[in-house]
């Protein structure tokens, strides 16, 4: 296990890491043994206290989670917590896939992934059809079933997840509703693929 601790605008003291790795251990230690890195960062915004856990699992699993609260132990209890549940939840899907990953390896497709400027307006200019790109990246787009894609999205507390679907070859999109549930976008033309 890889841990780093870190502290932004606050001091973390010895006793906050010693109770981040503990309860990381013991929680996170059942589903992934000694095999996982893991990024706990805190900081302070105004009154609260923001710890954001960040926890690779696998090349292909990461989970994220973070929480406020008046202090930093219980904004990291609380996170873990939130943490803790999505695991519980997906327990038997995360054993069959690290089982399934160390029989054979899946290749990703790398696409280019863009942040473009929200169009909020600092003068009279247009922005038009030419948003300003603020950020550009790669982002993987992996082979995956609905269902660990749904794993993915939910372990990894994504608004979205893009990948390509293990049953047909096409695109598919997963994204989280606004009323909780879990919307999925598969094109028609898939479904000519596959027959």
């Amino acid at each position: 296990m890889k841990l780093s601790v870190k502290g932004k605008q606050i001091d973390v003291g010895d006793a906050l890491r010693t109770h981040v790795t503990t309860h990381l251990e013991e929680i996170v230690g059942k589903y992934f043994g000694d095999s996982y890195e893991a990024t706990v960062t805190f900081s302070r915004d105004a009154h609260l206290f923001r710890a954001d856990i960040i926890v690779h699992g696998d090349p292909s699993i990461l989970l994220e989670s973070s929480a406020e609260a008046d202090m930093p132990y219980p904004s990291f209890d609380i996170a873990l917590e939130k943490l803790s549940g999505r695991l519980r939840r997906h327990k038997t899907k995360i054993k069959q896939h690290h089982h399934d990953m160390s029989r054979q390896s899946f290749e990703a497709m790398i696409a280019n992934s863009f942040i473009l400027h929200g169009g909020e307006k600092d003068s009279d200019e247009e922005v038009g059809d030419n948003p300003a790109v603020i950020a550009e990246m790669t982002t993987p787009v992996e082979t995956l079933t609905v269902g660990e894609a749904v794993m993915r999205l939910d372990l990894g507390d994504l608004p979205a997840l893009l990948f390509r679907n293990r049953g047909h070859g096409g695109f598919n999109m997963i994204y989280r509703r606004p009323d909780g549930n879990i919307g999925w976008v598969d094109p028609a033309e898939n479904a000519s693929r596959k027959s």
